[in-house]
């Protein structure tokens, strides 16, 4: 992963997200087996992850970089392309 590009406070954000998604995966049991989580410490952990989420918007905002972060592909178009569905001028007749 790339930190150059990054502000302290925006990778400082990273590291926790896939730390606790980490901690998830570990922690998480096979299907038929309990959660050694309990429903509260689940809660915590979601509402963690939608404030790191929040505030990497945030800061994503307040430098300039929008708020599309996802990962694209090198041939993937800068914008959407729209088709219409219908040929302009038709009109459906009752």
């Amino acid at each position: 992963m790339d930190f150059d590009h990054l502000s302290k406070d925006q990778r400082i954000l990273q590291m926790m997200r896939k730390t606790l998604t980490n901690v998830i995966r570990d922690v998480t049991p096979p299907p038929g087996h309990v959660s050694p989580i309990t429903e509260g410490t689940s809660k915590d952990i979601r509402d963690c992850l939608a404030l790191i989420s929040a505030r990497e918007r945030e800061l994503a905002e307040e430098l300039g970089q929008g708020s599309d972060l996802r990962p694209r592909f090198t041939d993937e178009p800068k914008q959407a392309e729209v088709i219409p569905l219908h040929k302009s001028g038709l009109t459906k007749k009752s």
